[in-house]
């Protein structure tokens, strides 16, 4: 037989490492590899494995703390998957326990404080508040990177002040310019006009401009003593005369001068520039230094200055260290490792498989030890802002935890998919039997298989999940309303409505505009319509005021004077200057919205400064003729379901306080309707006792509001939770033996007043 061409072959060449026939010494000379089986590579092969694994988790933490807590893009996404900017106004300011520190913050401010608190989100809107945020967090990344050497975190309160001065500017507008008798309030001049009357005031004379005016005898012990109540006690009984005699005429003016040098003096001089250093110096230059109230305060900024060392150290010298040598222990790992190739991928791969694997248990770790990483909130913190500052580092934690696990992720995918690799011999046999148009035609009919398995499963599970392929009718957001009479649904109505943080109103009671409200639940709009106040309405109100019969007529001729009406139907509180937005706007807003959720049922009730003709002219105007429902000339009769109003498209019903008419949709609400009283002045006293409308009527307006010298954030929060809600309306139901129709708030997005209207709906039959 002939022999086999391999056995022919010499010792010499099998490049084997056995023994040479001839000499008896290995034979390595004729294998260039061989050096791979050195006693010192086996040695060295495990360490460059464990420092390779060890690299790829210091790469894998230095980047994920990179994209996390070094970079500002983290904070933000945090702050706003908890909503932490709404929760600071919903919760943490309107909290009572948050006064204090409300107070240390409005101290640095030059207002009183029950001004800013009452428009809170006018003067500091959420947008400030979130860009103020962000520069600080840009303060603190760069100090964790290394970029600063010391922690500087100050506020800017520029923008505070700016947005003072643009609420000033709309309210105080129309006085300025009227009194100056321009087009446009000139506010650098007025205010130099103040500060020349100061300067008279502070040097004894009389301030020219200055009107006299009649005072009750009451009102000028009252003036004369808080007056005299600045001057040294030893000169009181020379000025009193002069002080009194002067008030007793009206003549404000010589009185004021009287005193001015004992309570002005030098200081009014100085004027606009001694506020201005003032100013500078309650909020040191213009910025609020946080830092140091944070350590006055008990916060410590301690485990900043920690972390920094721990972060320099990570980004200076761990993350390029371990890029160099893990380079070097993957190349060493490579040339050690066996002939084939692809064999060689077998250590790097389970070298990067375990540094995923450690990457995932550290921060596992951190995840399991981090009650203990977190300190606690100080005791003289709210309990509303403790609750916030949890949440906050929770989902930071969890935040951070799944990034360590998603870069964890990649170095272990891929390097099981190259210890895979190295365990592949050979192609599979029946894969070396297709021709090269056999795999392309194999590989395209699976993809066509893959994709179709996707289209058809995004497309039909879904419907499949539902148990039904129809839609199903809904009524206020609820399919069981359907059935409900109007009259016996429940419905949140936000209590003057119009009167918004949103469009800049003086005290404002709701902070979303009409439009937010009614995306946030409100199906009951209480708003009050006017024209812009003239003299005559001016002293309708005054009459009910402490000023004297004179008094009252002479500031309705200067309120004429100096503040002419403007033209056209507005919605206002009160008084339109004190903020107020036109009225067909308004209802075309309303009408879009109804447009685009033709699912619901929305209601208005008008307190009507306007006539009944004027209102139908608006409405009409707006185009919201063909929405509405004209309710039945027997205020006893039944009403319609939801359902069937939604599916006649008549879906805005409109009340007044006090018109009847003429239109056939309007009606006077307390014909229909019955109430309780709106002038409670604190939770506990909220009752259910007959109002307006009196009793046995067939819709019920629950009141629901507190006012204490106008509306209260603070109360709101407490009396608008879900389980105070339902306590009074099930209370006041009993009492009237009728259903709650509408739950009539003040901000409505505190609290959960529309989580208690759904309860009481669900628990209501037809």
């Amino acid at each position: 037989m002939p022999r086999n061409t391999h056995d022919t072959a010499p010792d010499t060449e099998r490049g084997d490492g056995q023994p040479d026939s001839a000499t008896g010494r290995p034979n390595t000379a004729a294998q260039p590899g061989a050096w791979r089986r050195a006693r010192w590579v086996r040695v060295v092969r495990p360490l460059a494995a464990v420092l390779a694994a060890l690299c790829v988790t210091a790469l894998a933490t230095v980047g994920t703390l990179r994209n996390t807590v070094l970079d500002r893009g983290y904070y933000q996404h945090v702050l706003d998957e908890e909503r932490a900017y709404d929760r600071l106004y919903d919760e943490v300011l309107v909290a009572p326990e948050a006064q204090p520190v409300t107070r240390s913050l409005l101290a640095r401010l030059p207002v009183p404080e029950s001004v800013v608190t009452a428009n809170l989100k006018t003067v500091l809107p959420p947008a400030t508040v979130r860009e103020l945020t962000d520069e600080q967090i840009a303060e603190v990344t760069s100090y964790l990177r290394g970029e600063k050497d010391t922690l500087s975190v100050s506020v800017d309160l520029s923008p505070v002040l700016a947005n003072m001065d643009k609420l000033a500017e709309v309210y105080l507008g129309g006085l300025v310019s009227q009194a100056q008798g321009r087009d446009k309030a000139d506010f650098p001049a007025a205010v130099k006009r103040i500060d020349a009357a100061l300067d008279d005031v502070a040097a004894g004379r009389r301030p020219a401009d200055l009107p006299t005016v009649d005072l009750s005898d009451r009102a000028v012990r009252d003036i004369s003593k808080l007056l005299l109540s600045a001057v040294p006690e030893d000169q009181r009984t020379s000025l009193r005369p002069q002080i009194e005699g002067a008030l007793g005429v009206g003549d404000v003016a010589t009185a004021l001068a009287a005193v001015g040098p004992h309570v002005i003096g030098g200081r009014a001089g100085a004027g606009a520039d001694e506020g201005e250093q003032e100013l500078l110096r309650i909020t040191e230059g213009g910025r609020w230094d946080v830092v140091k109230d944070l350590d006055s305060g008990g916060v410590y900024t301690g485990p900043l200055e920690e972390a920094r060392g721990f972060t320099r150290l990570a980004l200076g010298w761990v993350y390029p260290l371990a890029v160099a040598v893990g380079a070097l222990s993957v190349a060493f790992l490579w040339l050690t490792g066996p002939r084939r190739r692809l064999r060689r991928l077998r250590a790097v791969g389970w070298s990067m498989v375990a540094g995923g694997l450690l990457t995932a248990g550290l921060f596992r770790l951190v995840q399991w030890k981090a009650d203990g990483l977190w300190g606690t909130a100080p005791g003289s913190w709210p309990p509303s802002l403790a609750v916030l500052v949890e949440d906050l580092e929770s989902t930071a934690l969890q935040t951070l935890t799944a990034a360590g696990a998603s870069a964890a992720l990649t170095p272990v995918a891929v390097g099981a998919l190259l210890a895979a690799l190295s365990y592949v011999r050979r192609r599979p046999r029946a894969a070396q039997s297709l021709s090269t148009r056999g795999r392309t035609g194999m590989l395209a009919g699976l993809s066509a298989v893959t994709t179709t398995a996707v289209v058809l499963g995004v497309t039909f599970v879904p419907a499949a999940a539902s148990g039904s392929g129809s839609e199903q009718a809904l009524c206020n957001g609820s399919a069981r309303a359907c059935d409900l009479r109007y009259d016996q649904a429940a419905y949140v109505a936000t209590h003057n409505s119009m009167s918004t943080t949103a469009d800049r109103f003086i005290s404002p009671l709701q902070d979303g505009d009409i439009t937010a409200q009614l995306d946030n639940g409100a199906r009951a709009l209480l708003v009050d319509t006017h024209t812009w106040e003239r003299p005559d309405q001016i002293a309708e109100r005054l009459k009910v005021s402490e000023f004297a019969p004179e008094m009252r007529d002479k500031i309705t001729g200067l309120i004429d004077e100096a503040t002419p009406t403007e033209p056209g139907l507005w919605l206002c509180h009160a008084v339109c200057r004190g903020g107020a937005i036109p009225l067909v706007d308004t209802l075309r807003d309303i009408r879009a919205w109804l447009d685009e959720h033709p699912g619901e049922v929305v209601t208005l009730i008008v307190q009507d400064g306007i006539t009944g003709k004027q209102t139908e002219s608006a409405f009409r105007k707006a185009g919201l003729e063909d929405l509405l429902f004209t309710p039945d000339d027997d205020p006893k009769a039944e009403w319609p379901t939801l359902g069937k109003m939604i599916e006649d498209d008549k879906r805005l019903v409109v009340f007044a306080e006090h018109a009847d008419g003429p239109a056939p949709w309007y009606r006077n609400f307390y014909r229909y309707g019955m109430e309780t009283p709106y002038a409670f002045s604190s939770p506990e006293k909220m009752s259910c006792a007959p109002n307006r409308g009196g009793t046995g009527k067939r819709l019920f307006l629950m009141n629901h509001f507190i006012t204490s010298g106008g509306g209260s954030r603070i109360d709101a929060r407490e009396v608008n939770a879900k389980g105070f809600v339902l306590d009074r309306a099930r209370r006041c139901e009993a009492a009237r033996d009728h259903p709650v129709n509408f739950v009539a708030v003040d901000f409505a997005n505190l609290g959960d007043a529309a989580a208690a209207v759904d309860t009481l709906n669900a628990g209501r039959r037809p």
